[in-house]
């Protein structure tokens, strides 16, 4: 399985690894902070049903809402991922004289 190539899907997976199980609407709430914009409802929940779909974020329901929660296999991705940048930017870093 490939990581991921969008953005956003790759946010939801920070958020839920820093913040741990979260209801959809508190997720989606962080994001547009971070972003500091509206994140279309029909746009985000598309993201999540992906991110479930491919085992990254798994889905519960408590009562009426539904909680989401990184998976095992998406924290490692995330954390490769991380990991993969870190590497590059100490390389460019390196190549361009910065410490």
């Amino acid at each position: 399985m490939k990581w991921l190539r969008s953005g956003r899907r790759r946010d939801v997976c920070v958020v839920l690894l820093a913040e741990g199980p979260l209801r959809g609407q508190r997720l989606k709430s962080l994001l547009e902070s971070h972003y500091g914009e509206h994140v279309e409802p029909k746009s985000f929940y598309g993201s999540l049903s992906a991110l479930v779909d491919a085992g990254l974020v798994a889905e519960r329901t408590e009562g009426i809402h539904d909680v989401y929660a990184l998976t095992a296999v998406g924290e490692r991705r995330l954390r490769e991922h991380h990991e993969w940048v870190v590497a590059n930017v100490r390389r460019a870093d390196q190549r361009n004289g910065r410490k």
